[in-house]
This record gives structure tokens, sequence and C-alpha cells, in this order.
């Protein structure tokens, strides 16, 4: 049962964060690897609905299940590429913080792939959709319910 509804929660505060989003949605990082990002943070944060969520926006891209399913598991597929890999090393590491900063083994393979504008833009995503888990865990959205409409990428 949710705690707080849509409807109960002040408009600032999503209004606020979908303008966050949607600078991120307009970097270059490309929301299919800003969905993959937001689905690894669910699974990670236990977020059923950002779970339910992002699995169906990466499924309307074309994501494979094969992909999906195994996401969970990336690191023991073949299924990933050396990029995404490098991103979902930084997402987990950025997600399950300790005392110790992010190390060079984490930061230094994005290098290979992205700008330090681009690697500012992917921290923020991971912040960001940390943020949202954050709040539908606390308010207790139910999932099951979100559908995929043509603003494709919210969070």
């Amino acid at each position: 049962m949710e705690r707080i509804t849509y409807q109960d929660i002040p408009g600032d505060i999503f209004k606020n964060l979908m303008q966050i989003e949607n600078l991120i949605n307009q970097s270059s990082i490309g929301i299919h690897l800003l969905e993959l990002i937001r689905l690894r943070v669910g699974q990670l944060n236990g977020c059923a609905y950002c779970v339910d969520m992002h699995h169906k926006e990466l499924k309307h891209l074309g994501e494979t299940d094969l992909r999906l399913s195994s996401l969970v598991v990336w690191k023991e597929t073949p299924y990933f590429t050396e990029k995404e890999r490098a991103v979902l090393d930084f997402t987990e590491v950025l997600t399950r913080l300790d005392a110790d900063s992010i190390p060079d083994r984490i930061f230094d393979p994005l290098l290979a792939f992205f700008s330090k504008a681009e690697i500012s833009y992917l921290t923020l995503a991971i912040a960001q959709i940390n943020t949202w888990t954050r709040l539908m865990k606390s308010f207790r959205f139910t999932p099951g319910n979100y559908q995929v409409n043509s603003h494709s990428g919210a969070a």
C-alpha cells in the first residue's frame, strides 16, 4: 500500500527532479545506456517500482529478454559491451558508496569511452536514479502500473 501517493507529493519536488532528468536525458550518454543504469540501480536498491518502470522502458527501446534477465548477473555474462561494463561497474560502486573514494580501477575505464563532461552526466544520472529509488521505496509506489509513453526515459 502506498504511504504517499503521487497526488500527495508537493508538485515542486517532481517538477525540479524532472528538470534534472530532462538535462540528463538530453546529454550525449544515450537513453538506452541511461535506462540500463536506471534498471541496475533499481535492482541494487530493491526498488520494485523502479525495476518495473525501467524494465518496461528498455523493452520499449528494443532491449532483449536475455540481457534484461542477465543484468543482475552481468559480470558473469558475455552479453554486455566493454563500455556498458565500465558504466555498470561505476554504477554499482557509486550506488554502494563506502568511506573510500571511487578507485581508479573503476573510474579509469570510463575515460576510454567518455569525455569528462560525459562522466559528469553519468555520475549525475546514477545519483539521480538513486534519489528516485529512495523516494519510491519511502513512498511505496505500487509496481506494475507504469506504462511507457512518448516521453521514454523518465524516472
